[in-house]
């Protein structure tokens, strides 16, 4: 059944017309998901096809981890307070009196449930024609073994925030306890390290926890909002 949904997940996305006629166009993905959530799955594994599938365009897809389901038999080891902190920041702007996983947030504009192909699709098809009014530039970006350096500045009108995240592409799990006992999940651009300034340019410095290894593929993505959270712009390298 398994193999199913992604069959039928990659076909409705290989229907897509490609989402970037530019470059300044771009679509931000946030998805906040559980190990320990068990309709979470679903959102995880379509959140994996839009990355295949809009690779080559200005689609960015991260996988936020809440730690609130963790009290119910499995901690996942990828959650922290301050993504449910995040995720509740954007329920104050939609006016939501809780959050939810999996919930996928696209642009800082709009959300629905995760695993909503079809949403998705219309999602990456609306924003994709927007403009952005930020242009981001990362430079000097150095590795020194726990922490990454990076400068940054940022073009056009004026914004909010700017958030640097750092993901790690993919990882594997099998899952011992909780609603998905037993399974083997695959989470996809999981945000490992977050920080958020508002300088228009700055020195900054990432943190990179201690479970990521030689062999995770890592990114930085970082993206522009406005005082409703609204993305105004983004960019992202690999490391």
């Amino acid at each position: 059944m398994m193999r199913n949904l992604l069959i039928l997940l990659t076909l409705t996305f290989s229907t897509f017309v490609q989402a970037q006629s530019d470059d300044n166009s771009i679509v931000i993905m946030e998805l906040f998901t559980s190990q320990g959530c068990s309709s979470c799955p679903p959102a995880d594994e379509l959140l994996d096809v839009i990355k295949e599938e809009h690779k080559n365009n200005n689609v960015f897809v991260l996988s936020y981890h809440v730690d609130y389901w963790n009290r119910l038999g499995w901690k996942d080891p990828f959650s922290t307070v301050e993504f449910s902190d995040y995720q509740r920041d954007y329920a104050k702007q939609f006016n939501s009196r809780s959050i939810y996983t999996p919930q996928l947030v696209v642009n800082g504009s709009e959300h629905f449930t995760g695993s909503n192909s079809t949403k998705a699709s219309v999602a990456i098809r609306n924003y994709s024609k927007s403009k952005t009014t930020n242009t981001i530039k990362l430079t000097n970006i150095e590795r020194d073994n726990d922490v990454i350096k990076i400068e940054y500045g940022v073009e056009g009108n004026e914004f909010d925030q700017i958030t640097f995240a750092l993901v790690v592409s993919e990882r594997i799990t099998k899952i011992g306890r909780g609603e998905n006992r037993n399974k083997t999940l695959k989470n996809t651009n999981i945000v490992a390290s977050r920080l958020v300034t508002s300088d228009l340019s700055k020195s900054i410095t990432l943190l990179v926890p201690d479970w990521i290894g030689d062999r995770d593929e890592l990114a930085i993505i970082a993206y522009t909002q406005n005082n409703k959270l609204i993305t105004t712009g983004a960019t992202k390298i690999n490391i």
